[in-house]
């Protein structure tokens, strides 16, 4: 006589291992996709608080919630505390006249012209802060030199 060991409420050997490979395939993408959003960092996330206090901005620094490392977070929070203290740090706000200023540099004037022009968001622009550059490009047709 034989005994069978199947019953109503025991799923079959199948069936269970179906069913694991599905949990498992579902862990797996989970920790994928938790590991990919990780990675993902808004462009000014600088862990750094806009209130100027040097204590929590030296405090974000010493625990690593900054995109800087340790040695260099503290020096800019030292600077920048020290620029303070002078009156020198201002609000940083006036980003286009600072961008032309460095366009000063070219003694061209048709450098200084591109340079202007990529400045004025008339270039097309890749990267971010975040991943290392953000770099502008544009395109300036050359009339042939006649011959």
């Amino acid at each position: 006589m034989r005994t069978s060991l199947k019953s109503r409420f025991m799923p079959s050997l199948r069936t269970s291992r179906l069913g694991q490979g599905a949990c498992y395939f579902g862990l797996a993408a989970l920790l994928a996709m938790t590991a990919a959003t990780a990675q993902v960092a808004p462009l000014d996330a600088t862990g750094l608080d806009g209130s100027g206090n040097a204590k929590s901005e030296m405090a974000a620094c010493n625990s690593g919630k900054t995109q800087q490392d340790r040695v260099a977070c503290a020096t800019e929070v030292r600077n920048a505390n020290a620029e303070k203290r002078a009156g020198k740090l201002g609000n940083g706000n006036d980003y286009t006249a600072n961008a032309m200023r460095r366009c000063e540099v070219f003694k061209e004037s048709e450098d200084a012209a591109a340079c202007r022009a990529r400045v004025e968001a008339q270039a097309q622009i890749n990267g971010s802060v975040a991943g290392g550059g953000v770099l502008r490009q544009s395109d300036i047709a050359v009339p042939a030199a006649p011959r």
